[in-house]
């Protein structure tokens, strides 16, 4: 199933792409050149609270705005780089104070807020290592979650610790601090800062010193602690440039919670690294906000999440047509493969195609893109990064052997060496060492790259369905099916059959206006059968509301496999619910 690729789109006068030829570039890139680019610590050394924000202000940008925070009934506010030095380097010192040094672990569990920033840029500061957690995590994943890690201060909201927090607080004997944003006390954020010391130095770090531990989940067993290095921010910066196309004085807004790999190496690190000024909004996703934020806060770069894109879809082709998008200039997404139909959404109805991209907890960085200077091909992942050498492997034992023909599906695998490469997962050195062989970092994905060099997402290794000796990937058939003029979202998985060895089943929610009946559901899976054919469309279909999907926004096939079939649902700590 092919769409026709969407020519790249033309970029306004006087702004030509930061990659402006993808052959020439990849041909001439280095990461030793590339780290040109950053400053490194004075004395030695690279930390990406520097390079974020102290570099700026040593290069005389400092009155730049580097954030713009914003929250329903509240004046937006308002940080430039060198009030996000200072602010950062008083709550270091206020970490120093309280007896927290280098190598120990600071989790925060908060939403899009000023403090987060602070204290993410404070904690590498003072060589401390950062773990955001989601806000909307219960208190199970997260006790999970300190229990690995051993957090020695969590900064957090009230609301969260009295919920979350304290019916667990005797079974972390290693947490010392508890620092509320809202607090008034002597451990409250606001206090901290103001008491705390205006001229202590950077800690000392090194491009391999642990900045980051990303927790991941599998489809089965604990949580994966993925750590990341403070070097990892050449390889956020130098893909923020070129697969997000920013510059210094851009105003991006990056939808991601922070809780999720996104919300800090795009929501934080890479943007401030290129010398941009971040959009934050606190708020929950509402449509017609959403573009009142793109006009007013006049974005010129915007990256958000399928599972974003779909909703808007689904709001129609008419509300955005109220709003100003001029500045807008750029869209990415991320999170889960991009279906054709939305990518053609864009260009029909923003004025803009969607550059879809892919990376991992573990990859740390955007490793795959659809780059601004390329046309886009609908679905597809696009290119791997200068720097990143991309391949579809077959696992034999524990050795692969790559495959060069183009179409061949099988695992897409990347060679190792990248900065932002995960050094390990915490406590799990057998677990790290199973996703490396013949040099190459297995990602599990499985996937396939065209004659162009245009790579296609098939599924997740576990996700595929062999049906009647076909293997299908689920992706398509989603994509299929969102072709259909009632389908807003899809989920497709496999259910046991005792003739075909397993039938695919679809999970789908409706547009508005649309009502779930035979008749529609005939109509469905006959556009299907046309579309894919009766080998790979689905046999049955299930109207649904509510998919279930991750915060990052991928839907959660294994839970839906596990509820079909009455299985146990395993971990579903990053299941997108309410608060």
């Amino acid at each position: 199933m092919k769409a026709e690729p969407i020519r790249k789109h033309p970029q306004p006068a006087g702004v030509p792409p930061n990659l402006a030829n993808y052959r020439d570039f990849s041909a001439d890139f280095s990461w030793t050149s590339a780290q040109r680019q950053l400053s490194g610590l004075p004395g030695g050394g690279l930390n990406i609270a520097y390079e974020c924000v102290d570099r700026h202000v040593a290069s005389g940008a400092g009155d730049r705005v580097a954030l713009r925070a914003l929250a329903q009934g509240r004046t937006p506010a308002q940080y430039s780089y060198r009030e996000l030095s200072e602010l950062s380097g008083r709550f270091a010192a206020a970490l120093a104070g309280l007896g927290i040094g280098k190598g120990e672990r600071v989790f925060t569990l908060l939403g899009r807020t000023p403090e987060l920033f602070v204290t993410a840029l404070g904690t590498w500061k003072r060589g401390a290592v950062l773990t955001p957690l989601f806000s909307a995590f219960g208190p199970e994943p997260i006790l999970a979650r300190m229990q690995i890690a051993e957090p020695s201060v969590l900064v957090t909201t009230k609301r969260h610790y009295d919920r979350k927090i304290a019916p667990s607080r005797a079974e972390l004997p290693f947490l010392k601090h508890i620092i509320l944003v809202d607090g008034s006390g002597a451990d409250g954020f606001q206090s901290l800062i103001e008491h705390a010391a205006t001229d202590l130095p950077i800690t000392q770090t090194t491009a391999e010193d642990l900045a980051l531990v990303h927790f991941t989940s599998g489809t089965t067993g604990r949580p994966k602690g993925a750590m990341h290095v403070h070097g990892a921010i050449l390889a956020h910066h130098v893909t923020a440039r070129l697969a997000l196309d920013l510059r210094p004085g851009d105003v991006y807004w990056c939808t991601a919670d922070p809780g999720w790999v996104t919300g800090t190496s795009y929501g934080i690190i890479g943007p401030l690294s290129v010398g941009c000024t971040i959009i934050a909004d606190e708020g929950e996703f509402d449509a017609a906000r959403w573009y009142t934020i793109l006009a007013e806060q006049k974005v010129s770069v915007w990256y958000t999440a399928p599972t974003a894109i779909r909703m808007l879809m689904r709001a129609g082709a008419d509300l955005p047509r109220r709003f100003d998008r001029t500045n807008l200039r750029f869209i990415a997404s991320v999170g889960e493969p991009l279906n054709p139909e939305a990518v053609k959404w864009g260009q029909r109805v923003l004025g803009l195609p969607i550059h879809d991209n892919w990376w991992q907890t573990e990859t740390g960085g955007i490793m795959i893109s659809n780059f601004a200077s390329m046309d886009i091909k609908p679905g597809s992942m696009g290119r791997p990064l200068p720097g990143i050498e991309a391949a579809i492997v077959q696992r034999i034992g524990d050795h692969v052997a790559v495959r060069e023909e183009p179409g061949t599906e099988g695992e897409l695998a990347l060679k190792a060496g990248w900065p932002s490469m995960m050094r390990g997962y915490l406590h799990e050195e057998q677990r790290f060492k199973a996703c490396f062989a013949d040099g190459w970092y297995l990602t599990g994905d499985l996937a396939r790259r065209d004659e162009d060099g245009y790579f296609w997402f098939v599924a997740r290794a576990d996700d595929v369905i062999k049906s009647s000796g076909h293997l299908i990937g689920p992706f398509e058939v989603e994509s299929a099916l969102m072709e259909h003029p009632a389908v807003s979202e899809a989920g497709v998985i496999g259910v046991p059959d005792p003739i075909a060895g397993a039938i695919v089943k679809a999970y789908v929610s409706l547009h508005a206006g649309y009502v779930e009946g035979e008749e529609l559901k005939r109509d469905i899976l006959a556009h299907a059968r046309r579309r894919l054919g009766p080998a790979m469309a689905p046999r049955d279909i299930a109207f649904t509301s509510d998919l279930p999907k991750t915060r990052s926004g991928k839907i959660m096939r294994r839970l839906l496999k596990a509820r079909e079939l009455g299985l146990p649902e395993g971990d579903t700590s990053t299941l997108e619910r309410a608060q």
